[in-house]
């Protein structure tokens, strides 16, 4: 399992598929509908925030916005929002506050606390990312291999610090 924690934009298509299966996961296993995956450090940063199931539903939000722009038909039922809308303050250098917003009939709001991402976190991944593509989509990867200013998702908020202490360094 790997929930990334940048935009899942610079994802190629195999990537954004199974980040969508896998955070569907994460979700079964915040709710308890699954024994499988219980312990995965991935899950962390999720249990340890104040609405776990919460911040996993925004995460999915951001994956299924992504999903939907490139023309895929992921099924937004199963974020499991089907009267809200979601908005949270994103604190970094990329750009002003996000807010999500579902479809048009939503009403109500479900206020979303950033979870925190260290910049050794996110440069970390990133190069896990580069080592997939390089191999997996090697155009993708010629595209990404020089940016210099990852977004992160959305639901994160960069902070300073190395990788974190739940990853799994290889």
């Amino acid at each position: 399992m790997r929930l990334w924690s940048f935009h899942p934009k610079y994802l190629d298509s195999k990537g954004l598929v199974a980040l969508w299966r896998e955070g569907l996961l994460a979700k079964a296993v915040l709710e308890g509908k699954t024994r499988a995956y219980t312990h995965h450090p991935q899950l962390v940063r999720f249990r340890e925030h104040p609405d776990p199931l919460g911040a996993i539903q925004a995460y999915l939000w951001v994956v299924l916005e992504e999903a939907t722009r490139r023309g895929y038909k992921f099924d937004p039922g199963k974020v499991g929002w089907s009267e809200k809308e979601v908005e949270w303050q994103h604190q970094s250098v990329h750009g002003p506050p996000h807010k999500l917003k579902g479809p048009q009939e939503m009403e109500g709001n479900v206020h979303v606390t950033p979870i925190p991402l260290t910049l050794g976190q996110l440069a970390y991944e990133w190069d896990h990312l580069l080592q997939k593509l390089k191999t997996r989509d090697p155009d993708r990867y010629q595209r990404l291999k020089h940016l210099s200013a990852i977004d992160p998702h959305p639901l994160m908020r960069l902070t300073p610090g190395p990788t974190a202490p739940w990853e799994i360094v290889r």
